[in-house]
C-alpha cells in the first residue's frame, strides 16, 4: 500500500518536473539567441521577480537605443538626472508603465526561490516607439479639431502633451505632420508655434465690475471661448484654476485689491490630468516644463464704450447660449419668466426656500442639491428664452457660477429649467456649451430625424452630466437597461456587429473591462462618497440614428470629467433608446482614454472614429 502511494506521488510529480525542465530550456534558449534581449529577475515571490527581470530588460533597451536617441540635456530637469546616459534609462523606463505591452515571461523557477525571464525580440523595439509617436500624433489631431470648435483649454493641453511625448522619441525632429492647409512640417518646432499663436490671439476684457467681482469675457479670434481655463491675481496670490464656458467667467478680488487692473495666467500644461497616462506623467517629471510668456497676460478695464461694447458681446454671447435652435418657442412666456426670475433672486439672497412653491418635490430637492453643489452666484441678468418639448416647457439658461471650499476649481454652468404641465420645475440641469449643442442641432441637417428629438437628445445629455454633478444615483441606475453593455478602459478585441444590448452578451468587444449594471452603480457610488464635487463637460458630440430599433441613437462623445480627487478625459459612448422622450434607455456605455489602434483600424488615423467606439460598432 505504502508502494502504490509512492508510486502516485512520483506520477504526479513528473509533469511538473517535466514543465519546470521545459520552462528552463526555453529560457536558455531565448539568452543564447541573439534575436531576443531579455532580462532575469529573482525574489521570493514571482512578481518580485517579474519585476527585477522587467528592469534588467530595460536596462538592455536603454544600451540598445542609446546611440539612436537625440536629447537635448538643456531641457532635462535637474530631479531625474541631467546627463544622456541616465536621462536615456529613465525615457526607456517611461514604456515599461503603458506602451511596452509585447514582452513576455517565463517562470523558470516558482517561489519560495523565484526565477522569472522577460524577454522580447530586437525588431519590436522600432514598434515600441512607434506606439508613442502614433500617440503624440493623435493629440495633435484632437488639438486641431478643439481649436476649430474655440475649446481652448483642450487646444493648449493635447499640443503641450504632444510637445511632451515627442522628447521621449529616438528622433522627435523626424516626426512630420501635414497641417490643414497641406504643408508637411517637424512637429517639435510646430506645435510651440501653434500654443504661441493661440495665447497671443486670446483675449481677455472687463465687462463689469461690482464691488469685488468683476466679469470677464473671453474671446479667440473675436469669437466667444467655448472653454478655457486660466489663474487670475487676486490681490495676494494667484487664484486656483477657474473655467470660463462660452467666454464668460465672473472672478472675486481679495478686499481692497483693484478691481481694474490684473494679472492673468492661461492654463496649458494640465498636469493634474496628465495622472490618467503613467507614460505621460512620467516623462513630464523627467523633462522640464515649457514656460510660455504669452501665457500671462495683463486685463485691464476699458473705457465706458469699450466695456459696453464687451458687454453687447457678451449679452450676445448669453442670448445665444440660451437658444436652442429650430425649436418651438413659447408664445406667451410671462408665468414662466416669472418664476424663474423669482428663483433667480432667491439664489441670489440665498433665500431658497422663499421659491419651494414653484417646484415639485423631486424639483425643490434638485434645486436645494445644486445651490449647494458649490458657492452658487448667478452672474449678471440673464437673458432666457422658452421651449415646448412635449408637454414640458424648458427654460434656457441662467449662467451660474460654482466655487468649493476644499478643492482647486471655479467653473460656470448654464442652469436649464424644466417645468411641467401644471407650470412647476420638475427638474434642472447644467446645459451643454454653445459648441456641443451646434454638433446636435446644426448637423446633419438633411438626416430623417427632425428638431424634437434633437431637443430630446440635448436634454438627455444635459440631465446625464448633471447627474454626476449632483450625485443622482437613482436617476443613473433608472436609465440604464438592466442588461446594459458598460465597458470601462482600453479595449483591445476586435468586434462583430450587433442591435440588441441582449444580444452584445457574445460580443468580443464587450467581454474586455466590462462591468455589469450594479458593479457600475456600486463603483459609482463610492466615487460620489469620496468627492465633493463631479463635473463633466461633454465636447465633440456626434450623434447618429441607429439601424434598428426607431429613435435609438449612437452619441459619441469627448468627455472632460473633473472630481476634487480626480480628473481626466477620454472617450464616451452612449447607445440610447429615445423611443419614449420620458424613459429614456441607455443599451450600451463604453469609456476610453485615449484612442486604441486595435479599435476601427480601417479608418485613417486622422478620422474622428480610428481607435474609438462608435453606433457604427454595434449597428
Amino acid at each position: 500500500m505504502q508502494l502504490k502511494k509512492l508510486l502516485i506521488v512520483i506520477l504526479a510529480m513528473i509533469p511538473l518536473m517535466v514543465c519546470a525542465q521545459s520552462a528552463k530550456q526555453r529560457a536558455e534558449a531565448i539568452k543564447e539567441d541573439p534575436q531576443y534581449l531579455w532580462g532575469e529577475g529573482y525574489g521570493d515571490k514571482e512578481t518580485d521577480a517579474d519585476h527585477e527581470a522587467l528592469a534588467n530588460l530595460m536596462s538592455k533597451i536603454s544600451v540598445q537605443v542609446q546611440s539612436d536617441f537625440t536629447i537635448d540635456e538643456r531641457e532635462v530637469s535637474s530631479a531625474a538626472g541631467n546627463d544622456a546616459q541616465s536621462t536615456i534609462q529613465n525615457v526607456v523606463r517611461t514604456y515599461s508603465h503603458g506602451t511596452l505591452k509585447n514582452t513576455q515571461s517565463i517562470i523558470v523557477s516558482p517561489a519560495p526561490k523565484a526565477v522569472v525571464l522577460r524577454y522580447m525580440k530586437r525588431s519590436e523595439l522600432e514598434k515600441v516607439f512607434k506606439e508613442r509617436e502614433d500617440k503624440a500624433l493623435y493629440y495633435v489631431y484632437s488639438a486641431v479639431t478643439a481649436e476649430k470648435t474655440g475649446r481652448i483649454d483642450a487646444a493648449l493641453r493635447y499640443y503641450y502633451w504632444a510637445s511632451c511625448l515627442l522628447k521621449s522619441l529616438q528622433s522627435p525632429g523626424d516626426v512630420k505632420y501635414t497641417t490643414p492647409d497641406g504643408m508637411t512640417v517637424p512637429l517639435v518646432m510646430w506645435i510651440p508655434e501653434q500654443i504661441r499663436t493661440i495665447l497671443s490671439l486670446l483675449k481677455a476684457e472687463i465687462t463689469k465690475i461690482e464691488g469685488q467681482e468683476v466679469t470677464l469675457l473671453f474671446t479667440y479670434k473675436d469669437k466667444p471661448v467655448t472653454s478655457l481655463d486660466f489663474h487670475y491675481w487676486d490681490g495676494q496670490n494667484y487664484s486656483n484654476i477657474c473655467s470660463a464656458k462660452d467666454g464668460i467667467m465672473q472672478v472675486e478680488m481679495r478686499p481692497g485689491a483693484p478691481t481694474n487692473k490684473f494679472s492673468i495666467q492661461y492654463e496649458y500644461a494640465f498636469q493634474s490630468q496628465m495622472r490618467q497616462d503613467p507614460e505621460l506623467e512620467l516623462v513630464m517629471f523627467i523633462f522640464n516644463t515649457v514656460n510660455y510668456k504669452e501665457a500671462t497676460t495683463t486685463v485691464t478695464a476699458g473705457k465706458k464704450t469699450e466695456q459696453k461694447q464687451a458687454m453687447a458681446t457678451m449679452q450676445a454671447a448669453v442670448q445665444q447660449m440660451s437658444t436652442a435652435t429650430h425649436a418651438v418657442v413659447v408664445a406667451q412666456p410671462k408665468d414662466f419668466a416669472k418664476t424663474v426670475n423669482a428663483v433667480v433672486q432667491a439664489v441670489k439672497q440665498k433665500n431658497y426656500d422663499s421659491v419651494r412653491d414653484y417646484f415639485t418635490d423631486d424639483g425643490f430637492e434638485m434645486f436645494d442639491k445644486l445651490v449647494h453643489y458649490g458657492n452658487a452666484t448667478v452672474m449678471g441678468d440673464p437673458t432666457i428664452n422658452f421651449y415646448k418639448l412635449g408637454e414640458r416647457t424648458i427654460c434656457r439658461s441662467v449662467p451660474m457660477r460654482f466655487s468649493f471650499k476644499n478643492n482647486n476649481r471655479t467653473f460656470v454652468e448654464d442652469v436649464t429649467f424644466t417645468f411641467n404641465k401644471e407650470q412647476k420645475i420638475e427638474s434642472m440641469a447644467f446645459g451643454l456649451d454653445q459648441a456641443a449643442r451646434d454638433d446636435i442641432f446644426n448637423r446633419e441637417r438633411g438626416a430623417a430625424w427632425n428638431d424634437s428629438i434633437r431637443m430630446v437628445i440635448a436634454t438627455f445629455l444635459e440631465n446625464y452630466k448633471t447627474a454626476f454633478a449632483l450625485k443622482r444615483l437613482e436617476y443613473i441606475r433608472s436609465i440604464f437597461d438592466d442588461n446594459a453593455i458598460i465597458i470601462v478602459g482600453h479595449v483591445t478585441r476586435h468586434q462583430p456587429k450587433r442591435t440588441d444590448s441582449r444580444d452584445f452578451q457574445d460580443n468580443k468587444l464587450v467581454k474586455y473591462n466590462r462591468q455589469d449594471k450594479n458593479t457600475y452603480l456600486r463603483n459609482l457610488e463610492r466615487s460620489f462618497k469620496s468627492n465633493e464635487f463631479i463635473n463633466i463637460r461633454f465636447t465633440d458630440n456626434e450623434v447618429s440614428r441607429m439601424g434598428k430599433g426607431g429613435d435609438t441613437f449612437g452619441i459619441q462623445i469627448h468627455q472632460d470629467y473633473y472630481s476634487s480627487t480626480y480628473s481626466d478625459t477620454g472617450y464616451l459612448f452612449l447607445m440610447v433608446d429615445l423611443n419614449d422622450m420620458n424613459a429614456p434607455c441607455i443599451k450600451v456605455r463604453t469609456w476610453q482614454p485615449n484612442r486604441d489602434p486595435n479599435i476601427n483600424s480601417n479608418f485613417a488615423k486622422d478620422d474622428r472614429y480610428y481607435g474609438l467606439i462608435y453606433g457604427g460598432n454595434f449597428d
